[in-house]
């Protein structure tokens, strides 16, 4: 228990900054802007409660993953949800496109749509007794799947404006987000951080092995829903509101990990405190960064970010201190 603190008290700190940061920078004491309530409560408290939903759900994500398959490495998309989530979003993109008419839910409830027919998929291909090998390999054939997918639509796209929306959205971003895509991910980030916490006990019984978890009484259908359940959830609703995000669940797991008894179950809560504090001060130091075209994407500035602490795990992992 002893990150929780710190991390909730850096939470706590880092919120009201980023209802104050931005291109425009608010005096809590003399506001000089007579539009500065409007700005803090329809475009920076969305925005940082959202950055701090999503930041949790990825951070939990990534832990559950790195507990599930036993590799330090592991991150959520590797189960093909997020490819899935993507796209569908993307299909409905394509379509408004296409002069086909779609309502202002569309893109959220097409990305929530392609997150549950990969959980589906997920689970009718690995089976009944899947071991945590099958899950992978199912989920690495889902994911090449999506991406392929995804790039015949590209390449298919009726106009260069529908390509340049295609692609900017897949990049990620909180820009302009607002009330309602707090209520759609607010709700589903919970229900999957509270069915990877459920997974927790089988998780700790698994890090000792399949054989010995079995022995343990850990039944691996369940455990294996849970972890689909979980990470469909929370990586669905980053993905059908945000765009895509990565490296949050590889990145955070490891900064918390020393910080704990390393077990799998008491590493979910640090992991999504400190998921939410990185996606919070990540999107802080998009707003911050001046250039010409307007905020650096998030997806961009976490994949700089993410890019050169994978290649140092991967140097790490070969000198064999991992």
């Amino acid at each position: 228990m002893k990150p929780i603190w710190p991390l909730a008290l850096a939470l706590v700190v880092a919120f009201p900054a980023s209802l104050l940061a931005g291109a425009v920078w608010i005096d809590p004491l003399h506001p000089q802007i007579a539009s500065a309530g409007l700005i803090l409560a329809q475009l920076r408290l969305p925005r940082a409660v959202l950055a701090v939903t999503l930041g949790a759900g990825l951070g939990g994500a990534g832990a559950a993953m790195q507990g599930y398959l036993r590799n330090p490495l592991a991150d959520p998309g590797l189960f093909g949800i997020a490819p899935g989530a993507a796209l569908g979003a993307v299909l409905s993109l394509f379509l408004g496109a296409a002069g086909v008419h779609l309502g202002v839910w569309a893109l959220p409830a097409f990305a929530l749509g392609g997150a549950g027919g990969a959980m589906a998929l997920l689970g009718l291909i690995a089976g009944r007794d899947a071991g945590t090998a099958l899950f992978t390999l199912a989920g690495l054939m889902l994911a090449s799947l999506a991406g392929a997918l995804m790039s015949l639509m590209i390449s298919l796209s009726p106009s260069p404006f529908a390509l340049s929306e295609i692609v900017t959205w897949l990049l990620g971003a909180l820009t302009d987000r607002g009330w309602t895509e707090v209520g759609i991910a607010l709700p589903l980030t919970a229900l999957g951080l509270a069915a990877l916490a459920l997974a927790g006990r089988s998780l700790d019984a698994l890090a000792l092995g399949e054989v010995a978890a079995v022995s343990l009484g850990v039944s691996p259908r369940r455990l294996g829903l849970l972890i689909i359940a979980g990470i469909g959830l929370t990586v669905g609703a980053s993905v059908a509101v945000a765009g895509i995000i990565g490296f949050v669940g590889l990145v955070v797991p490891h900064l918390v990990r020393p910080l704990t008894n390393r077990r799998p179950s008491a590493l979910l809560l640090p992991s999504a405190l400190a998921g939410a504090l990185l996606l919070l001060m990540a999107d802080i130091a998009c707003r911050l960064l001046p250039l010409a075209g307007g905020e650096l994407r998030l997806g961009i500035a976490l994949s700089l970010l993410g890019a050169p602490f994978f290649l140092w795990l991967l140097l790490r992992m070969r000198r064999g201190l991992l």
